[in-house]
């Protein structure tokens, strides 16, 4: 991890908050609890615990391992349905072929990123291929549900591939951070991902000891996950560490430090961050549907049953 880099930042794009921004200070530093998804791999639960009105736009995020698979072991999801929200899968080690009942799909490997708007709905299904369950290998990423206002829930479905080499790659301005902008945009610069609500997404890795201040859009809310290493958040200094969610306040920049010394497995500190644009309305949801009452929780499910939602492709 990760498998985007460069050997030398320095060649990159650089970016820096202007002098007077206004920090964000930390609010909420949480510990992502353990559990399994879909046929049984291991995921971290980051957003567990945290009150909605810190998240929205963002309903879940779960970390997919890591996890080192023997040969048979490597595991997905079965054909399961979705309406009313976006799923983002990205992935940083190993292989995830995706399709769906809407004739997207694609296989996404080391960097890659899927973005499945689900909109009025669909079955899709998430596995390994074949070869990677007979070798075995390492599988780890992120699976990220993004809501959808009321207007655009029942919109059609579509599927975007994001390869790794689409990744907008910046650095800070002392080539300390190495940012990967996935989505959104960051002191002038744009992700390749098409939103329709608008967020900013970037993994960011640390090299040890190095500080990153970033313009942040102060209409947006403001996430970190720690996927790797330690370091802090904020001018405060807030610790948190690889499993942990920061949850930052109002402001138009932050900060993020990686510790002097990281784990033998991650030589630098590896961070997710988010921002969104509040949608600000009623949301309730239940298994794989997101909407804005339990009268459209009932309508997705006899949707559902009925076949409305569409039906698994012949193979």
């Amino acid at each position: 991890m990760p498998a985007v880099t460069v050997e030398n930042p320095l060649i990159l794009p650089r970016v820096a908050a202007p002098a007077d921004g206004v920090q964000r200070p930390v609010l909420h530093v949480g510990t992502a609890p353990g559990g399994f998804e879909g046929e049984g791999f291991p995921v971290r639960r980051a957003f567990a615990g945290i009150p909605y009105q810190h998240l929205d736009p963002f309903i879940m995020m779960d970390q997919m391992g890591e996890v080192e698979y023997a040969p048979g072991e490597p595991k997905g999801t079965p054909w399961h349905p979705h309406r009313g929200f976006e799923t983002v899968t990205y992935l940083i080690d190993g292989t995830f072929v995706h399709r769906d009942s809407h004739g997207g799909g694609g296989v996404i490997t080391d960097g890659d990123t899927q973005w499945m708007t689900a909109g009025s709905g669909l079955l899709h299904i998430e596995a390994p291929p074949e070869a990677l369950v007979v070798s075995g290998g390492l599988f780890h990423g992120l699976q990220l549900w993004v809501n959808l206002p009321k207007k655009d829930k029942m919109m059609p479905p579509r599927y975007q591939d994001i390869g790794s080499g689409k990744v907008a790659l910046l650095t800070s301005s002392d080539g300390g951070a190495l940012l990967r902008l996935i989505a959104g945009s960051v002191d002038g610069h744009e992700g390749p991902g098409i939103t329709h609500t608008p967020i900013t997404m970037l993994h960011v890795s640390l090299n040890p000891g190095a500080e990153l201040t970033l313009p942040w859009r102060a209409d947006f809310n403001g996430l970190a996950y720690a996927l790797a290493g330690r370091g802090t958040a904020g001018a405060e200094h807030r610790p948190f560490r690889t499993g942990q969610t920061v949850v930052f306040g109002s402001g138009d920049a932050l900060t993020l430090k990686a510790d002097a010394s990281q784990e033998s497995r991650s030589p630098n500190f590896e961070v997710v961050l988010l921002g969104g644009r509040p949608i600000r309305e009623p949301m309730t949801h239940y298994g794989p549907f997101v909407m804005n009452t339990h009268a459209e929780l009932a309508q997705a499910f006899e949707d559902f049953q009925a076949g409305r939602l569409g039906t698994i492709p012949a193979e």
